[in-house]
């Protein structure tokens, strides 16, 4: 880990400002987003162009008439509709940030990360710190988000710089050069479980450096509407990292980490499930998983079909 102090009223560093795309995906969720784009209006550093990649008008309501968005559309699930925004992005853009249509920045969470990318050249990735994460509960409102955000304290004022595996999908933030032709993998179909950690694999194969920082907060409300079954998340969980593991996106021990620790969890609680996640739903769809990895078949699409 690396720890720089930096004042947290600075701005980034001095010329020209980088060029921001921020690209949400979404479906089935409108009011939401409609929340969540408000708070990117609260940035001390704004974005240029704003990408919302959906499947039907239905999924962003009013937001299509928002000042400075691009709405497009095209098939579902998210490594597809992140794939299509970046297909969108122009040319001449310096950084691209993703962001769950959940998760609520603190209004400095975009200045905080170009200081990162201003202050080293080698870093093409950076994920934030969530300082509350709903999606290992019932969720938050958005109601609940925001105050949770508000009575956040000023940010660290020494950064802390930490090498990671791979990014938080819910908020991460890239090097336009460092990815220009990479794209997310669409065989890890519908919710694209750990289709982070593999974008990020990507990055680390090109020998360029992910990074946590301490000093973009945010808070991810973890909204349970618009999650696919229990069933095939459950298989996702088991399949996805070992698939990632032959691309090599992953090392075996974060897979087998991953996939012990999900199963395990599935197996203890589905006797007393929580009443927002399907446990016995994800723990039939872990045994479908390991079963197909012992027959020798990494086919994390099927979860599709289940």
């Amino acid at each position: 880990m690396e720890t720089v102090k930096i004042s947290p009223d600075k701005g980034s560093s001095p010329g020209k400002r980088s060029r921001i795309c921020l690209i949400f995906a979404t479906r089935g969720r409108a009011e939401l987003l409609e929340h969540v784009i408000a708070f990117v209006d609260l940035q001390t550093v704004k974005p240029d162009l704003t990408i919302v990649s959906c499947v039907s008008d239905e999924d962003v309501g009013n937001v299509a008439s928002h000042p400075g968005i691009l709405v497009i559309k095209g098939k579902p699930g998210l490594p597809a509709q992140r794939n299509n925004a970046l297909n969108h992005v122009p040319d001449g853009f310096d950084v691209v940030i993703f962001l769950d249509d959940d998760f609520l920045m603190h209004d400095t969470w975009i200045q905080e990360v170009l200081k990162v990318m201003d202050s080293d050249p080698s870093i093409a990735c950076v994920t934030g710190t969530v300082i509350a994460d709903g999606i290992h509960g019932p969720g938050y409102s958005f109601e609940e988000g925001r105050a949770i955000l508000a009575s956040t304290n000023e940010i660290p004022e020494r950064l802390s710089i930490t090498s990671t595996g791979g990014p938080y999908g819910c908020n991460m933030a890239f090097r336009a050069r460092s990815i220009a032709g990479l794209r997310f993998d669409e065989r890890l179909v519908l919710y694209g479980w750990q289709e982070d950690r593999d974008f990020g694999g990507q990055i680390w194969n090109l020998g360029s450096r992910v990074v946590r920082i301490n000093t973009a907060l945010g808070v991810h409300l973890g909204v349970k509407r618009g999650r696919v079954s229990g069933r095939k998340f459950g298989y996702s969980q088991v399949i996805n990292p070992l698939y990632l593991v032959r691309k090599n996106t992953m090392p075996l021990r974060d897979a087998l980490d991953h996939v012990m620790r999900n199963v395990g969890s599935n197996i203890v609680r589905s006797v007393a499930p929580e009443p927002w996640v399907d446990r016995r739903g994800r723990l039939s769809g872990n045994l479908i998983g390991l079963w197909d990895f012992l027959r020798g078949r990494l086919t994390p699409e099927r979860a599709a079909k289940l």
